[in-house]
């Protein structure tokens, strides 16, 4: 068996590629876009795995994705590969469309001409569903972005449907809400949370001044899984008898206040809120500080710039349909994401 995943220098594609050569015999081809400097941090376990091989390819290029798709002839191609961040698809739509939207169709058509019995996995998100109109959301729920990141992601979607209802390939689309972990990249949030504790955490260890972490807006809610439970989930999608979408979450929504109050509880660091709107800081107890002996009190405060021009203020799933039908059971609840990623980035600062 030989499988394609393409953006395997992040979280999910590196995720995925572990997976599979924990949970198959595969042959593994990881797709990535050739770069003056790529950074290989996520993929250190099995880069030297003799059953994986680094290939080259961009979703921008279809010559490139035809050539991969007809010398390689894979029985599963997963696509990861993205712009994934949410934030910049305000100053870089088209690019973001063309990664995300287009860059799947070229996928599909590799596919349908070169290898139609090709299993394809599309990955989506919970940017989908934008303003939300009820929730927990399910796949039902109407599309309804708010970024361009989350319109590309639609575009894919209808997408998929349409390249396997005309063409009668063996194509799905994942909703996958919120997924975090130790390989996520450093301008996502939690990552930028995580990291952020692991400063302070040595700072105050060292009896060092240390500056805040900044962040927009603290009450947006999410539902956060681990991306390694998301993976499992993947490939469930990919092994049924016909191909149908589904969502991934924990059913849960979580608010990133929550995320910053526990996870500077994993590292026993203590603060209480203070301050209303743009003022509003987290600080350092007093105990906490003189417990310490902190050179510094404020460890998060707001900074208006990473507010977004439109916010979604609520993603909640509902995949419950994912565990009847597929017994997809995520096992990482939240609090252990939290201290996982804490843990993780105080022991690698």
């Amino acid at each position: 068996m030989k499988i394609i995943v393409t953006g395997i220098l992040g979280q999910d594609g590196a995720n995925m590629v572990e997976y599979l050569l924990n949970n198959t015999d595969a042959k593994i081809y990881g797709m990535i876009r050739r770069t003056s400097n790529p950074n290989f941090v996520n993929c250190k376990s099995f880069l030297k795995n003799n059953r994986f091989q680094l290939v080259y390819g961009d979703l921008s290029d279809s010559v490139s994705l035809d050539n991969l798709v007809r010398d390689i002839q894979p029985q599963y191609f997963i696509n990861f590969a993205a712009q994934s961040f949410v934030g910049c698809s305000w100053d870089i739509p088209l690019q973001t469309f063309d990664a995300n939207a287009t860059g799947v169709a070229r996928c599909l058509e590799a596919i349908r001409r070169f290898q139609p019995n090709c299993r394809f996995y599309s990955a989506g998100s919970s940017e989908e569903f934008g303003d939300v109109l009820y929730s927990p959301q399910d796949i039902l729920h109407p599309v309804r972005p708010r970024s361009p990141y989350g319109a590309s992601k639609s575009a894919a979607r209808h997408l998929v449907k349409v390249y396997r209802e005309s063409y009668n390939l063996y194509a799905v689309h994942g909703i996958l809400f919120n997924h975090e972990g130790t390989k996520r990249g450093e301008e996502f949030v939690t990552r930028k949370i995580s990291k952020g504790i692991a400063r302070i955490f040595h700072a105050l260890n060292n009896q060092k001044t240390f500056e805040p972490i900044e962040l927009g807006n603290l009450d947006a809610k999410r539902d956060w899984s681990d991306s390694e439970d998301f993976v499992d989930g993947v490939w469930k999608m990919l092994n049924q008898e016909k191909p149908k979408d589904y969502v991934l979450s924990s059913n849960e929504t979580h608010s990133i206040r929550e995320f910053i109050e526990k996870g500077f509880a994993t590292a026993n660091i203590f603060g209480v809120w203070n301050g209303n709107g743009t003022e509003e800081q987290f600080s350092i107890t007093t105990k906490c500080a003189i417990t310490n002996n902190a050179q510094s009190s404020v460890l998060v405060k707001i900074n208006p710039k990473f507010y977004r021009p439109a916010e979604v203020d609520l993603l909640w799933g509902d995949s419950t349909p994912a565990r009847k039908e597929l017994g997809w059971n995520p096992k990482i609840p939240f609090d252990k994401l939290v201290s996982r990623m804490v843990n993780y980035d105080i022991d690698n600062f």
